[in-house]
C-alpha cells in the first residue's frame, strides 16, 4: 500500500475510533470498519439510532456477534459499505442480541458455518434478539461441505422479529433452510414476519430434515406461535416432501407463491392455523404439491393450484387420517378443517384420507368443503378416496369434468377457463366458486434483493464449446481438465490412455466419432469420479477395465462421499473387461451421495464381476438413498455378476419421493447369479418402479421389496426365459406373463 492510501487509511480509522469514543448523542452516524479487530471495538460502543458500517470486501473466517439496545425509533444497524459489497466467507456465521437491531445487505458465499446456524437470533440461550430485523441478506450455497452434517441457515428466536427481502439458495446439506425456534423460556407466542423472501434452489435432500421452513417442533405443537409467512417465493424448493412443516398453532401463510418445487405445505402440527391467497404452479415439475392438512380447527381458503403433478402426501390437496387419541408426535386427526374457494386446476391428485392404516385409523370429523372449484382440462378425474368421508360437509363445489368418485357436494359441469390479467385462470361464467377473481400472483421481483440475480443458471450439457481431442497417453485427462463448465469432449478414433481418476465439479461431455471406434482404458480404480453439482455424459465410448488394478471395489464410474444434485448419463456406448477383481462395477455411489439423475441408454455391458448401477450404500434404514431417478433404456446386459441395478432405501421415513426408476426395452443375459441371493434387479424401498418390456434370459430373479408408504410398481410386458419368477412382497400393476 502506497503512504498516501496508508495515511488515508489511518485518517478513517481515526475519526471512527473519535465518534466512538464521544458522547453518545453523537454516535447517530456510520462508523465505518475493515477488520475484524475493528469491529470487536465499535460494537462494545455502539447506543441507539447507531450504524456499524462493515467495509466492502472479503470478510474471511468471521463469526460475528452483534448485540446492543437500540429503540423502537433508533434502531441500531449493522450494513455493508454498499448492497452486496460485503461478502462473508470461509467458517463464518451471524448471531444477534438484544432489542431493536437491523442487520442489512451482507452476502454469506463460498463458505459454512462451523456451529449449527448461519444467522441466528441469539447468541446464548439467555441472550437473544426481540423487535429485530434482517433484511437484505443473501445466503448462497453456504453449505456444510458433508451433505449429512445437519445446520439451519436462518434461526428465529426470541419474538417480533422480522426477516424479509432476504434471498437464500443452493442449501446442499441436512437441515431446515430457515426455522423458528421455540420454547416457554423465551416464550412460547413468537409473533415473527417471514415476509418478501426469495427461496431459491434447494436440491432433493433424500432424506428427512430438507424443509424449506419450519415453524416449531413437535413438541411444543400445541400452544401458539402467531407467525405470519407472507409475500415469499420458493422456487425449486426441492429438499423433501415438506417445503414448509408448520408444527405450532395461531400461523399464517398469506400470498406466496410456490413455483415449480417439489412437496407441499404442509400443517404437520398445531391448531388454528390459516392458509389464504397462496400461489402454487407446478409446471408439471415431479412432485409439485399443494396443501396438506392435519390437526383440528385450520383453514385452507382462496388459494390457487396450477398444474400439480404431486401424488399421496404431496397431492394438490391432502386431507390425511389422523391416529386415535394421538401423541403430538404423531398426527392428531383432522377436526373442525375449512377448505373454501380454492382453484384446482389440471392437478393430477387430490387425496381424502391419505394414510389411512391400521395406526391411523381416525377419519376427518366435523369440517367443511365447499365452493371449490376443480377443472382438469385433460379431463381426468384428480379426486382419490380412502376410507370414511362422511365427517366432512361437501356443498357447492364445481368440477370439471363431472367427478367420478361418490363425495357429496360437486356439482358436474363443463368449465371453460381464461387467463386473467393477474396471471390465474379464472372460470367463464363462475362467480362464486374457487378463489377470488381479483387474486393475483406476487411478482418474483419484489421478493429478495435487488442487486444479486435470483436464478444464477448453472451450465448444462452440452452448452458450452466442443475440443476437438487426439488420441494418447493422458490427452483426455488435460482436456478435461481444461474444459469449462459445459464443454464438450469430441474424441477422435483411436485409444485413449487415462493414469489418474478425473474429478468432475461441472458439467462436462466426453463423445467419441459417430463412424469409427474411440477407446477409453484406465489404469486405476476409477476412471471418472463426480462430485456435487457435476454432471457427465458419455457417448459412442467404448469404456475397458482392461488396465485397471486388481482391487476389490472398482468403479468405472462413482460419485465422490457426501456428492449431491449431480447427474450421469450415459448413451450408445459399450463397457467391457471389468473383470480383473471382485465386484467391478460400471457405476457405484459413494456413501452419502445422491444423484438427481442417472440415466443409460442403448448401452451394452460385457462380463463385469459387481453391478451396473450399485446403489446401495445407505444401509443405516433411515430412509436415505443414492439416486432419486434412475432410467435404463433399450440397454443389453451380458455376464454381469451381481445385480445390474441395485437400489436400496431402508427404514419407514415418509418424507421423501425417491428412488424412482423406469426400466424398459432391455435385455439380460447370464447376469445377477452371483450369491444366495442374487437377482437380475434388485429395488428394495423403491416408491415408483416401471418395468416394462424387457427381457431376462438365464439370470438370477428380479426382485422388488415395499418398505415404506404406497409404491408405484409396474411390471408390464416382461419375458423370463430359464430365469425364476419375480420376487416381491406387493402386488404389481398389470402384470403380464
Amino acid at each position: 500500500m502506497s503512504t498516501q492510501g496508508s495515511k488515508a487509511s489511518l485518517i478513517v480509522f481515526i475519526a471512527a475510533a473519535a465518534c466512538l469514543c464521544a458522547p453518545s448523542l453523537a454516535l447517530a452516524e456510520s462508523a465505518l470498519v475493515r477488520n475484524q479487530a475493528e469491529f470487536a471495538s465499535a460494537v462494545a460502543r455502539l447506543q441507539p439510532g447507531d450504524t456499524l458500517t462493515l467495509a466492502d470486501g472479503e470478510w474471511r473466517d468471521f463469526q460475528i456477534v452483534f448485540s446492543g439496545r437500540g429503540a423502537a425509533d433508533r434502531p441500531i444497524t449493522l450494513t455493508a459499505q454498499t448492497p452486496g459489497g460485503v461478502t462473508i466467507t470461509g467458517r463464518s456465521n451471524l448471531s444477534l442480541a438484544g432489542e431493536h437491531l437491523v442487520v442489512s445487505n451482507l452476502v454469506f458465499r463460498d463458505g459454512w458455518s462451523p456451529t449449527g446456524e448461519v444467522l441466528s437470533f441469539r447468541k446464548s440461550r439467555a441472550e437473544r434478539a426481540n423487535f429485530s430485523r434482517v433484511t437484505n441478506v443473501v445466503i448462497d450455497g453456504f453449505s456444510k461441505p458433508n451433505r449429512a452434517e445437519s445446520d439451519n441457515w436462518v434461526a428465529l428466536y426470541g419474538h417480533d422479529n422480522r426477516f424479509d427481502h432476504n434471498q437464500l439458495t443452493g442449501k446442499t446439506n441436512a437441515g431446515t433452510t430457515l426455522v423458528v425456534i421455540r420454547d416457554a423460556e423465551q416464550g412460547l407466542e413468537n409473533r415473527h414476519s417471514i415476509d418478501h423472501n426469495y427461496f431459491g434452489r434447494r436440491p432433493v435432500l433424500g432424506s428427512n430434515g430438507g424443509e424449506t421452513i419450519r415453524v416449531g417442533t413437535s413438541h411444543d405443537s400445541m400452544s401458539d406461535s402467531f407467525t405470519t409467512v407472507a409475500s415469499n417465493w420458493f422456487e425449486r424448493c426441492d429438499g423433501e416432501v415438506e417445503i414448509i412443516s408448520n408444527k405450532s398453532g395461531g400461523n399464517t401463510y398469506r400470498g406466496n407463491v410456490f413455483f415449480q418445487s417439489q412437496g407441499a405445505l404442509v400443517l404437520r402440527h398445531g391448531d388454528g392455523n390459516l392458509v389464504e391467497d397462496n400461489i402454487f404452479i407446478g409446471n408439471g415439475a415431479p412432485n409439485a404439491g399443494g396443501v396438506r392438512m392435519i390437526n383440528r380447527r385450520n383453514t385452507v381458503r382462496n388459494n390457487y393450484m396450477e398444474g400439480l403433478t404431486g401424488t399421496n402426501f404431496g397431492s394438490a390437496l391432502t386431507i390425511m387420517y389422523g391416529v386415535p387419541n394421538s401423541s403430538v408426535h404423531r398426527y392428531v386427526q383432522v377436526d373442525g378443517a375449512v377448505i373454501e374457494n380454492n382453484t384446482v386446476v389440471d392437478a393430477h391428485e387430490m387425496l381424502f384420507g391419505a394414510g389411512m392404516d391400521a395406526e391411523r385409523s381416525a377419519a376427518p370429523v366435523a369440517s367443511r368443503f365447499a365452493n371449490n372449484l376443480i377443472v382438469n382440462r385433460d379431463r381426468r378425474d384428480p379426486i382419490r378416496v380412502l376410507g370414511d368421508m362422511s365427517g366432512i360437509a361437501f356443498a357447492g363445489n364445481v368440477q370439471s369434468p363431472a367427478a367420478k368418485s361418490s363425495l357429496p357436494g360437486f356439482e358436474g359441469r363443463t368449465v371453460s377457463v381464461q387467463r386473467g390479467g393477474g396471471q390465474l385462470l379464472t372460470p367463464v361464467g363462475l362467480n362464486s366458486v374457487g378463489a377470488r377473481r381479483d387474486l393475483t400472483m406476487l411478482p418474483r421481483s419484489e421478493t429478495g434483493v435487488t442487486w444479486d440475480p435470483k436464478d444464477v443458471t448453472v451450465a448444462a450439457l452440452d452448452s458450452g464449446a466442443v475440443h476437438a481431442v487426439a488420441p494418447g497417453e493422458d490427452s483426455l485427462t488435460r482436456a478435461i481438465a481444461q474444459a469449462q463448465p459445459g464443454d464438450r469432449i469430441a474424441l477422435q478414433p483411436g485409444v485413449y490412455i487415462v493414469n489418474q481418476t478425473i474429478g468432475l465439479d461441472r458439467a462436462v461431455t466426453v463423445q467419441g466419432p459417430s463412424d469409427g471406434r474411440a477407446e477409453i482404458q484406465f489404469s486405476r480404480p476409477s476412471l471418472f469420479e463426480i462430485g456435487s453439482g457435476g454432471a457427465l455424459r458419455l457417448a459412442h465410448l467404448t469404456i475397458s477395465g482392461a488396465l485397471a488394478p486388481d482391487v476389490a471395489g472398482a468403479a468405472v464410474i462413482r460419485s465422490a462421499q457426501g456428492a449431491a444434485a449431480y447427474q450421469l448419463i450415459v448413451e450408445d456406448s459399450v463397457f467391457e473387461d471389468l473383470t480383473v477383481n471382485r465386484s467391478f462395477n460400471v457405476f457405484a455411489a459413494g456413501p452419502g451421495s445422491l444423484a438427481d439423475r442417472i440415466r443409460l441408454e442403448r448401452v451394452t455391458v460385457n462380463k463385469a464381476t459387481g453391478s451396473v448401477i450399485a446403489g446401495h450404500t445407505e444401509t443405516a434404514d433411515l430412509g436415505t438413498y443414492n439416486a432419486e431417478e434412475v432410467e435404463v433404456i433399450d440397454s443389453t446386459f451380458r455376464d454381469v455378476a451381481g445385480p445390474v441395478i441395485d437400489l436400496y432405501r431402508g427404514g419407514t421415513d415418509e418424507s421423501t419421493f425417491g428412488p424412482r426408476l423406469i426400466l424398459s426395452g432391455s435385455t439380460f443375459e447370464r447376469s445377477g447369479r452371483a450369491g444366495d441371493d442374487g437377482g437380475a434387479i434388485k429395488l428394495y424401498g423403491v416408491q415408483k418402479a416401471e418395468v416394462r418390456g424387457n427381457r431376462f434370459i438365464a439370470s438370477g430373479a428380479p426382485h422388488f421389496f415395499r418398505r415404506v408408504g404406497e409404491p408405484l410398481f409396474v411390471w408390464s410386458g416382461n419375458r423370463l426365459e430359464d430365469t425364476p419368477a419375480l420376487i416381491t412382497n406387493v402386488a404389481p400393476l398389470e402384470v403380464m406373463p
